[in-house]
């Protein structure tokens, strides 16, 4: 499932996290690549370990608590704090994909990635290129989305940023492991809670919908690893 989780950021947040970046210092986005990863990116990024990220990933981390569209979604059981790059005018990432197990060594976090997530910060009119491009068996998906919106992926795809041409496009990225490890299991999950949420709103009383909440609840709790 390829999903956009649209104003993961408020106004103030987005701007706050804007303004520190602007004035941090990056170094190679290489400092936390895989060997193959590194044979295809060019970019930049904010030390994992520095007090910048630290702060910053926890703006994310709070934001992300507020959206019941990416709990729905993601089913999550553990984040791994929120990274930050920028890629300027010629840098680029190749295909890849993501590690299987990603470790954080400052916070002690070792986790599987059912999931990938793209966080935009910089406005798409401030950049040229810059899209990632997320494969699946219904081809290749391009993204590039309003600044404070992100993109949901199975960590398990092929995925690329294009080359960035104009501007600078600055992100945070990361993973997620869910409850639910199936992509399958856990977007029928999704869809199911979709339209429980849209009867709900369009028929509050409707005596369907315990069978519904309960059918929800009995396979989540045949497939969660809670």
């Amino acid at each position: 499932m390829l999903l956009q989780v649209p104003q993961v950021l408020n106004p103030e947040e987005l701007a706050r996290l804007r303004a520190r970046l602007g004035a941090a210092s990056w170094v190679d986005g290489n400092a936390t690549s895989g060997y193959q990863s590194a044979q295809a990116k060019k970019n930049e990024q904010l030390a994992e370990d520095s007090a910048e990220a630290r702060e910053l990933g926890e703006t994310v981390l709070a934001a992300l608590s507020r959206s019941q569209l990416f709990f729905s979604a993601a089913l999550p059981k553990q984040v791994f704090p929120p990274l930050f790059n920028r890629y300027g005018a010629g840098m680029t990432f190749g295909n890849h994909v993501d590690a299987a197990i990603r470790t954080h060594a400052a916070n002690r976090v070792r986790m599987r990635t059912d999931l990938s997530a793209t966080l935009f910060l910089s406005p798409p009119e401030d950049y040229d290129g810059g899209e990632l491009l997320v494969e699946d068996n219904y081809g290749t998906h391009s993204v590039k989305l309003a600044a404070g919106s992100m993109v949901l992926y199975p960590a398990s795809s092929v995925h690329r940023v294009t080359p960035v041409t104009r501007g600078a496009r600055v992100a945070s990225f990361f993973w997620i492991q869910s409850m639910v490890r199936d992509d399958a299991q856990r977007t029928l999950l999704f869809d199911l809670d979709m339209n429980i949420i849209r009867l709900t709103k369009d028929h509050p009383r409707d005596p369907n919908l315990v069978s519904l909440v309960g059918v929800y609840h009995n396979l989540l709790r045949m497939w969660a690893e809670p």
